[in-house]
């Protein structure tokens, strides 16, 4: 389960850039073409954060959607799977959006 890593380096993150301070609220953006899965990770961070300054904080997810552009005719389009076929028939696309994971915020007392 890679989300444990993940949720791991998010805590260990936070908790240094808090600078000693107590994290009340972490937000994290999560695209839905990352292969993350949003539960999973909300699971995985509290059992990362016990005993940390980021314990007890509340974990908002935020998911984005995947998009890409056409590379035939430029069109963009939501996609929910990493391949497609845009209107106009190409399936040569190129993901711009819907790939990221960062933490987009975080809330210290």
């Amino acid at each position: 389960m890679h989300e444990m890593s993940i949720a791991s380096s998010v805590v260990e993150i936070c908790a240094e850039q808090a600078r000693g301070a107590r994290v009340l609220r972490v937000t994290l953006e999560i695209g839905q073409l990352s292969a993350v899965m949003p539960e999973a990770i909300r699971f995985c961070f509290d059992v990362c954060a016990k005993d940390t300054l980021v314990e007890g904080a509340a974990l908002e997810i935020v998911e984005t959607p995947g998009q890409a552009r056409c590379l035939a005719c430029g069109a963009t389009m939501e996609v929910v799977v990493p391949f497609g076929q845009c209107a106009c028939g190409s399936e040569d696309l190129e993901l711009v959006c819907g790939q990221q994971l960062k933490i987009r915020q975080m809330e210290v007392m």
